[in-house]
């Protein structure tokens, strides 16, 4: 299985989406590809946010080492599930894909809901984190 997470910036949301996956398909023995990117591109290269890193620090994973990068097209052919976070990253993604069998990999992260982006609230990044750890749990049980 190989999964992107994606979110506008790729330095709040989907590195700590990627960076929690990652760390609990590898405790399942999971062999899979999990990464991360962002509909814009004013971060590329960077580390995440700092805010977004101590959050995941504090519940026990590492995503200092992840870097942003943005998403292209060229992506779809790469990843089996493309997890987005909110509806306008969905309609963004949605609107590069060329085929049904793109348009179908496209999903809410939630589902049906957007995860909050707490980019402007410093009093988010710990709660998103936790939503963040529960969904990534919930995915793994549905897809192995």
């Amino acid at each position: 299985m190989r999964i992107l997470m994606v979110c506008l910036g790729n330095i709040c949301r989907s590195p700590l989406a990627e960076g929690v996956m990652r760390h609990l398909a590898k405790e399942q023995n999971l062999k899979w590809e999990i990464a991360s990117a962002g509909t814009g591109n004013w971060h590329i290269g960077q580390a995440p946010d700092h805010r977004s890193i101590a959050a995941a620090q504090n519940s026990g994973y590492d995503i200092s080492m992840q870097r942003a990068q943005q998403f292209s097209a060229t992506m779809f052919s790469k990843y089996d599930l493309i997890l987005v976070m909110d509806r306008k990253n969905l309609s963004d993604v949605k609107n590069l894909a060329k085929t049904q069998e793109e348009q179908q990999k496209i999903k809410l992260f939630l589902e049906d809901d957007e995860l909050a982006d707490p980019y402007w609230d410093n009093a988010l990044f710990a709660p998103v984190c936790k939503q963040v750890e529960d969904r990534c749990k919930e995915i793994i049980k549905e897809l192995s």
